[in-house]
């Protein structure tokens, strides 16, 4: 298994073949976009780049560690980002204005453009996933590609439930909830938690408790979503509507799969996902 590990003074080199693919650290750093300090994590010298978006509360650190580690570093240019408020893009600390996909989507892509790609896919989990969606709509020349698992475009009330159900952060699994309260504290954790719960859930007071139905037939770039069949926090339908509304769209169902599918069948997903990327 791969460490993370800083930018090595003097790398050996790595004798050409498959080993050169996972040859190259992960990097760290930050970069000032739209009046924050963003940080990313980023490997791979390929000339593909992929941005990963992660869910909520989540950072590139604590959501993506198997695909900074194992997508093939040949072949990708591989960043995952913090948003503001999350992980170690912190002040400031994150709020819920009605626009905050929107602004999120923004980040996202500046900082890709702020980082001098031209153009890139984008892999978008949970909250991730509905920015993705955002930017791959608002901005159609800069996307190449698009997987997005986990995600939705409007808010129930049968979803309003399920997330009040995981507002109090002390009742997660211990599992899930370690690596998260030792990112953010306990304090920082819980509250941000709560105000994540208030702030999707206004969502459900739009018409069709609408996100971002709208922009999904703006989406041209070709796209696959994914969803795990045991997904406790996103019912099957969500994952549906999306495909249903990007014309083109791929689905494809993962009857084992629940919320978290990339890091518990990251091998599977990887695969799929590199071969979608290609």
């Amino acid at each position: 298994l791969l460490q993370l590990q800083p930018p090595a003074r003097a790398a050996p080199l790595t004798p050409p073949g498959p080993a050169a693919c996972y040859g190259t650290s992960i990097t760290s750093a930050k970069i000032q976009v739209n009046g924050v300090h963003l940080h990313y994590q980023q490997t791979g010298e390929g000339s593909h780049a992929v941005l990963l978006l992660p869910g909520m509360l989540g950072s590139g650190q604590t959501d993506f560690g198997p695909q900074l580690q194992s997508m093939n570093k040949q072949l990708f240019t591989v960043v995952a980002w913090d948003p503001r408020g999350y992980g170690k893009s912190i002040p400031p600390s994150r709020d819920f204005p009605p626009d905050f996909f929107e602004r999120d989507a923004k980040d996202a892509v500046d900082l890709m453009q702020a980082l001098k790609f031209k153009k890139f896919s984008l892999l978008g989990w949970s909250d991730g996933g509905i920015t993705a969606l955002i930017a791959a709509a608002r901005y159609p020349n800069l996307i190449h590609k698009l997987v997005v698992w986990g995600a939705n475009a409007s808010v129930t009330q049968e979803d309003v439930r399920i997330y009040n159900g995981i507002r109090d952060v002390s009742k997660w699994s211990e599992k899930v909830r370690k690596p998260l309260e030792e990112l953010y504290g306990h304090k920082y954790f819980a509250e941000t938690c709560e105000a994540w719960v208030d702030g999707i859930s206004h969502f459900a007071e739009n018409s069709d408790g609408n996100i971002c139905q709208q922009l999904l037939p703006d989406i041209k770039c070709p796209t696959f979503i994914i969803h795990g069949q045991k997904d406790p926090l996103v019912p099957q339908a969500h994952a549906e509507y999306i495909h249903k509304h990007i014309k083109g769209s791929r689905l494809l169902l993962m009857p084992e799969g629940k919320h978290n599918l990339h890091l518990r069948f990251a091998k599977d997903f990887n695969r799929e996902v590199e071969n979608f990327l290609r």
